[in-house]
């Protein structure tokens, strides 16, 4: 039960839950996370991450212990082994591209870390330095994508598992003796994985596709060519619009997505102007398939409510369903 004082600051009545995407994705109003959220207030946030996957809050002028600390609600938070961070807080990277140092690795669909054991659950960016143009996060919903497979699809790929290695950032890595050992020593502590290709989400049970072009190098047991040409029907299905948002930055916006169900890609077309992010994860769990025991709740993909008058075929046309399979 909550104390008075977290009652008498309780602003969860002024919440508001915005979609932004037929899919995913929705602007969340009325919270301001420089001030410490409640249990209700952090329920209504929740609920919205796990329905809408894509969560963004705009005019969030906060500092770095605020962002933890957000991040910290939703679980452990999580160090890259690779992107750059602040001495005295490793959790928060700090990706600052400019003319002398352009961005890398990003502008491909991949979903964050997907070559650990455990992947992150969840990525929180929040934008410090914007650019005057271009710069946008698009995202891609693998759980929407999932629905879009046909059913025999749907049912030849829930057993497969996929393969995963941390190869974009082996080009960090030199030539030389010690440049060779350090890629050794994060070798050992990250080897190749795999993952289920369709990975079912522990907290609202949503199936997805688990697979990227940035992180995914494989099926296990299949061909190469074999491999290549599922893995590029599999990966094809970001592209499709119907699945995707695409967020364009303000400053002091924050986004936060479900890494478990969501794809994302960085576009690149704002060099060399400045683009300064700040980025916390929340640590994961090990990803599971549809043939592994799930006993957990499930949150269906919310619908849009039509009036009576748009909900009505017109001049005798059919009503489109949501997936045609």
């Amino acid at each position: 039960m909550m104390s008075a004082t977290a009652q008498a600051n309780d602003r969860s009545n002024q919440i508001e839950v915005v979609r932004l995407g037929r899919n995913l994705g929705a602007e969340i109003r009325g919270l301001d996370l420089s001030q410490q959220l409640t249990s209700n207030e952090f329920a209504i946030v929740h609920h919205a991450f796990l329905e809408h996957e894509v969560l963004v809050l705009r005019n969030q002028e906060i500092f770095a212990p605020d962002h933890l600390a957000f991040g910290r609600m939703f679980g452990e938070l999580s160090v890259h082994p690779f992107s750059p961070n602040l001495a005295d807080m490793p959790e928060l990277i700090v990706l600052d591209n400019h003319r002398d140092n352009p961005p890398r690795l990003t502008d491909q669909w991949h979903s964050d870390e997907t070559f650990r054991e455990m992947p992150p659950m969840a990525t929180i960016l929040r934008s410090t330095i914007t650019p005057k143009l271009g710069g946008d996060t698009m995202f891609a919903s693998m759980s929407a994508a999932y629905e879009g497979l046909s059913d025999e699809m749907q049912h030849f790929i829930s057993s497969l598992e996929a393969i995963f290695d941390f190869k974009p950032f082996r080009t960090l890595f030199g030539n030389d003796e010690e440049s060779k050992t350090r890629l050794r020593k994060i070798e050992d502590t990250h080897p190749v994985r795999t993952h289920p290709v369709v990975r079912v989400h522990p907290e609202n049970g949503r199936k997805s596709i688990f697979v990227n072009p940035q992180f995914t190098i494989g099926i296990k047991g299949m061909k190469e060519d074999e491999s290549r040409s599922l893995l590029t029907i599999l990966f094809e299905q970001a592209k499709v619009p119907e699945y995707q948002y695409r967020h364009n930055w303000e400053e002091n916006t924050m986004a936060l997505w479900d890494n478990r169900s969501v794809l994302h890609y960085a576009i690149h077309d704002y060099y060399p102007q400045r683009r300064r992010m700040e980025r916390v994860t929340v640590a994961g769990d090990k990803p599971f398939g549809p043939n592994d025991p799930y006993s957990g709740p499930f949150i269906g993909r919310p619908e849009i409510k039509l009036s009576e008058q748009d909900a009505t075929p017109h001049d005798g046309e059919e009503p489109i369903r949501k997936f045609k399979r």
